[in-house]
């Protein structure tokens, strides 16, 4: 390490740095003196950072570009009004596409692991120290270029907020019959990826016991799947507490769901449905985990009544894609498939509607009728999907 620690009073946070990686910057690296401080999450960073009043100059997070830590620190780092400062990102994939996002979004570099530190540590100084000529030479433009025509925000702004006011007393009354009928929150919030790959918190009622993947084993002899037991057994279940393979080098899950301090893993749950049996991996009658308001509001879709929120905030819009997990999302970076992230994320969307009476649908067709609404949406087309969605809401098949 140098003698010489003129930056002394900076401060570069780290974000969620597994101990290998804390260790190699912390001894393997000169940041000149700069001080390295490690935080598990956001909150926790930014609250130390009002607190301590730090002179913090970067951040270095672990995290891929559309995980939580990602892109999604852009939009944190401006709610916050913190000033904007390098980030570079240390993950696992990147492709063109993936970077092309990065970059649009205002992340200033990204290493995949494992880190080759000599340039992480010599790429963090330059942006460090020349960071103000630079500023003066970036672009900031939002990731997909895409812009709400006024006339599709106007109705969405009015419909949602219509909405909103109508439903209140709807919204009270679910609110306190969850409350008195199981212990948690009411709402739940998961991050979704939506129109141009910007992450966002997705908000619904909450409809199981906060518990209900913790009870998945015990439950595994009321599946009306009959799916095989035997020496693949071991390999498909999925405990509560286990991470995945994309979050085990994390040590971590990256894909949680939230409600106040209660968590799930949104991924492993899809994962284990998938691998289990292909679409529908746990499917019991009457199902035990399900509370009976949570059943009530599933088949009358009460359940999704809060992302009206999200439109009125301008997450979403009433007619668009549907936002996607951001484990989906990310493996939709490709040329073919990006286009639908072109287009308004919605709550109903041409998929849903066109899902009507045509059974199951492929993966294929709901992402070229994602491509097919960014390319001819409008407000005229949006207002006839919206008349269409109602009796698509009435078929037995969720969608």
């Amino acid at each position: 390490m140098s003698d010489v620690t003129p930056y002394n009073n900076q401060v570069i946070l780290l974000l969620r740095a597994d101990d290998e990686l804390y260790e190699e910057l912390t001894t393997q690296c000169n940041f000149h003196g700069r001080q390295l401080i490690n935080f598990n999450s956001d909150d926790e960073m930014f609250d130390a950072w009002d607190e301590k009043k730090f002179n913090a100059v970067a951040i270095i997070s672990k995290s891929d570009v559309l995980g939580k830590y990602g892109v999604n620190l852009i939009d944190a780092l401006k709610s916050k009004k913190k000033p904007r400062i390098p980030i570079l990102l240390v993950g696992k994939h990147l492709d063109k596409n993936l970077r092309k996002i990065a970059l649009s979004a205002g992340i200033t570099d990204f290493f995949l692991r494992p880190v080759n530190l000599n340039n992480l540590e010599i790429r963090t100084n330059f942006l460090i120290e020349h960071w103000g000529d630079l500023q003066k030479k970036l672009h900031n433009q939002s990731a997909g270029n895409y812009k709400t025509p006024f006339g599709k925000r106007a109705f969405d702004i009015f419909f949602s907020g219509l909405t909103l006011l109508c439903l209140s007393p709807v919204f009270l009354a679910v609110y306190i019959l969850i409350k008195l009928e199981s212990r948690g929150p009411a709402f739940y919030y998961s991050y979704r990826v939506g129109t141009g790959y910007k992450v966002f918190k997705f908000y619904k009622f909450r409809s199981m016991y906060v518990n209900a993947d913790s009870r998945l084993k015990d439950l595994k002899h009321l599946n009306q799947y009959n799916i095989d037991a035997g020496a693949s057994e071991d390999k498909k279940e999925n405990n509560t507490g286990v991470l995945c393979n994309d979050c085990l080098s994390y040590g971590k899950c990256q894909f949680p769901l939230y409600a106040d301090k209660v968590k799930w893993c949104e991924k492993q749950f899809i994962d284990s449905r998938k691998t289990n049996s292909g679409s529908a991996f746990f499917k019991i009658k009457d199902d035990p985990r399900i509370t009976k308001v949570g059943n009530v509001i599933r088949n009358l879709s009460i359940d999704e009544l809060p992302q009206l929120w999200n439109v009125f905030i301008g997450n979403m819009s009433i007619v668009g894609n549907r936002p996607l997990p951001l484990y989906e999302a990310e493996k939709l970076t490709t040329d073919k498939y990006a286009l639908r992230f072109a287009a308004p994320a919605g709550i109903t969307g041409l998929w849903q509607v066109e899902k009507r009476g045509k059974g199951d649908m492929s993966e294929d067709e709901r992402l070229m009728l994602d491509n097919m609404y960014a390319q001819n949406h409008s407000l005229a087309n949006d207002l006839k999907l919206i008349f269409k969605t109602i009796p698509a809401l009435l078929q037995k098949e969720n969608v």
